[in-house]
């Protein structure tokens, strides 16, 4: 009990959003998350002999649940990225076209965002701004940074407008973002079916001990009823592990 008790509490902590804080608070949540899910672990060995196996199954469905939140958590920051690298990108087209100078306007579009004071600090000291771009372009969520590197190597090279060249990579992500909206609803019936299979198992379980059957001791208590348990669970994972892959796939292509 103590070991269920422990990964529920894991299960609602991982399905809480993500905490919009700097990467270091970031960083320290999912460490007191990976802390309980270690102590769920423990408490599992801690089960008397006959729960032991039973324990461990439901442990390990429960580490390959988090672990799918803990995805779908991910791609929720890196859509969030996204967006805010394309308000990044046109605060700094606008900032240009009123007439501020780059190093200004970039100082301004990036005050916020302290993941790109590398790109400020190499354009206050007259640095490689656009080998900058690329380095923070690295990062989940940031890759049309890559473009505005590109934008500004032309700029540098040409001495055309940067203005004019990050408005039509403003334009060309906004078009992006727009085809990555569209694939994204088209895939979340189909995100939604696999999660309602998944549980479909639980429901069938609950209505058997509704009309006076009992399938949880065949389950947890018989040696046949562990297997079905273990590949029951084992099937249903891999299913939502594949859809979220096919689903994943197709948003980053």
């Amino acid at each position: 009990m103590i070991a269920v008790a422990v990964m529920a509490a894991a299960a609602v902590w991982f399905a809480l959003p993500p905490v919009r804080a700097a990467p270091a608070a970031r960083c320290g949540g999912a460490g007191r998350r990976w802390a309980l899910v270690a102590a769920a672990l423990v408490a599992t060995t801690m089960l008397p002999g006959r729960m032991l196996l039973p324990g461990a199954i439901v442990g390990a469905a429960a580490v390959m649940g988090l672990w799918l939140l803990r995805q779908r958590q991910h791609s929720r920051v890196v859509a969030d990225t996204r967006v805010r690298v394309g308000r990044m990108a046109q605060l700094l087209a606008a900032e240009l076209t009123a007439g501020r100078p780059p190093t200004a306007a970039l100082a301004e579009a990036t005050a916020d965002w302290p993941s790109l004071a590398g790109v400020r600090r190499a354009a206050e000291m007259g640095a490689d701004v656009p080998h900058a771009w690329r380095e923070a372009a690295t990062r989940p969520g940031c890759a049309d940074l890559a473009v505005v590197a590109a934008a500004w190597q032309v700029s540098e090279a040409s001495g055309s407008s940067l203005a004019a060249a990050l408005g039509r990579v403003v334009a060309l992500a906004r078009l992006d973002a727009e085809t990555r909206r569209t694939v994204e609803s088209e895939l979340a019936s189909a995100r939604a079916t696999a999660r309602l299979m998944a549980g479909l198992p639980v429901l069938a379980l609950l209505m058997g001990s509704g009309i006076g059957g009992d399938p949880w001791t065949f389950l947890f208590a018989t040696p046949v009823g562990l297997g079905c348990l273990a590949l029951g669970l084992l099937l249903g994972g891999a299913g939502l592990a594949w859809i979220e892959a096919i689903a994943t796939s197709v948003v980053r292509g």
